[in-house]
């Protein structure tokens, strides 16, 4: 009788790491199923990526202002369920940030002071969601203005790791992760028939955890500030920008979202990070099935109603 054991593997998918871990008495089996996860993922990031001028993102891209494109049904659900979270958000999440000046928000050495806000305000002058067209009944998408850009940065993971565990589990794996660059989404148990335990890393020293969570059959999601940010004049500013300013968002360190879909919880980490604690913790206290935790800039903690943290 062979016992169960943690098979898995890790490599470079949607520029991002992903690893993705089986729980399986057999190891060859085991890998041929981390395989096929990884042929959805890639199938997915060809769909979605904007670095190819045949994909569907792009070709919508390139038609903007000028005609919508059909695109295939995943394709127009994904970009209809990003709208419905922009609605929900207020627009802090949006996939049409594609069109953002990327001059102005480099955050590296060289960026030494902030935009002015009329600038600031102009290189976001063409995200709105509200600008995406979606008719259901042809399958096409329109961007109305020209110039306009989508992108999937802030879902596309999310969709792909949750994607990779139904495919798994269609093929019989019982327990697993799929890690998407620190979007992970979670079923069964450990070999030992406890919970997966999730570690929440601490914003100030990566690599170390505040906090761990015992789950299964849920999904974890964390925006920090601590990956990429600049320091101007004493207050530091993380890659986060708010689509209605233009300007980088403070405040907040770190926000992690627990829900059942990785898909939701990747959405759902940057808005809460663009919305501040008071306004992001309330709209997570209004949604079902969904807990929160924030870090903000003075390391004070805070969660929503449905969440104790040890």
């Amino acid at each position: 009788m062979h016992e169960n054991k943690i098979h898995h593997k890790t490599l470079r998918l949607m520029g991002n790491r992903f690893t993705i871990s089986v729980v399986s008495d057999n190891k060859s089996w085991a890998e041929s199923q981390i395989d096929n996860a990884i042929i959805e993922i890639s199938r997915i990031e060809k769909l979605l990526t904007t670095f190819n001028d045949d994909s569907q993102t792009n070709q919508i891209n390139q038609n903007a202002g000028k005609k919508p494109v059909k695109v295939d049904k995943e394709v127009f659900d994904l970009i209809s369920r990003s709208l419905r979270i922009s609605t929900l958000t207020d627009g802090a999440f949006d996939i049409t940030y594609g069109s953002l000046d990327k001059r102005f928000w480099n955050f590296d050495k060289a960026m030494t002071s902030l935009p002015d806000a009329a600038t600031a305000k102009q290189s976001v002058d063409l995200i709105d969601y509200q600008n995406v067209v979606l008719d259901e009944n042809n399958q096409t998408v329109f961007l109305k203005k020209q110039g306009m850009r989508i992108g999937f940065g802030g879902i596309g993971k999310g969709y792909a790791a949750e994607r990779a565990k139904q495919i798994l589990i269609q093929n019989g794996v019982e327990s697993g992760i799929v890690n998407a660059a620190g979007d992970l989404t979670t079923w069964g148990n450990q070999p030992n028939g406890k919970p997966w335990t999730i570690a929440i890393a601490d914003p100030d020293k990566q690599n170390v955890a505040f906090s761990y969570l015992n789950i299964s059959g849920l999904a974890v999601a964390t925006s920090g500030n601590y990956e990429k940010y600049v320091i101007i004049d004493g207050k530091k500013y993380s890659h986060t920008i708010d689509p209605k300013t233009g300007f980088p968002v403070s405040g907040i360190k770190s926000v992690t979202i627990i829900c059942p879909n990785a898909e939701l919880a990747d959405a759902m980490a940057t808005p809460v990070t663009v919305m501040g604690v008071s306004a992001g913790l309330s709209l997570i206290n209004q949604m079902q099935q969904i807990a929160c935790i924030i870090i903000d800039d003075d390391n004070q903690i805070f969660t929503s109603n449905n969440i104790k943290i040890s």
